[in-house]
């Protein structure tokens, strides 16, 4: 990949993590508090998807921040050198993964 492509794969998962950690945070129309009386399934499912919902957000970020490093990256032309050691990352990682800011070895 050249460049702009980078840049343009890069960018459209910004675009795309961005638009999953507005999903997840949006309110729910029946959210409400957690009740525990009669239904104490139905409150620890609630429970439950909103924990899960803060992990997914959490990994969102994590991967956020990664392609946001990457494009930095590519703007100071240190792109595909590891973060760590400074060697090149491999072709084919960074095109599995182009947000890759590190080798395999120090992943």
């Amino acid at each position: 990949m050249d460049e702009r492509e980078i840049r343009e794969a890069l960018e459209a998962k910004e675009a795309d993590l961005l638009e999953q950690m507005e999903r997840l945070t949006r309110p729910e129309q029946d959210q409400g508090a957690i009740s525990f009386g009669k239904r104490v399934g139905d409150g620890t499912a609630m429970a439950v998807d909103r924990l899960t919902a803060v992990g997914a957000h959490a990994n969102l970020q994590e991967i956020l921040d990664q392609v946001r490093r990457a494009l930095a990256k590519l703007d100071d032309g240190s792109y595909g050198r590891c973060d760590e050691c400074g060697e090149e990352i491999g072709e084919g990682r960074l095109e599995v993964r182009p947000w890759s800011t590190h080798c395999l070895q120090h992943s």
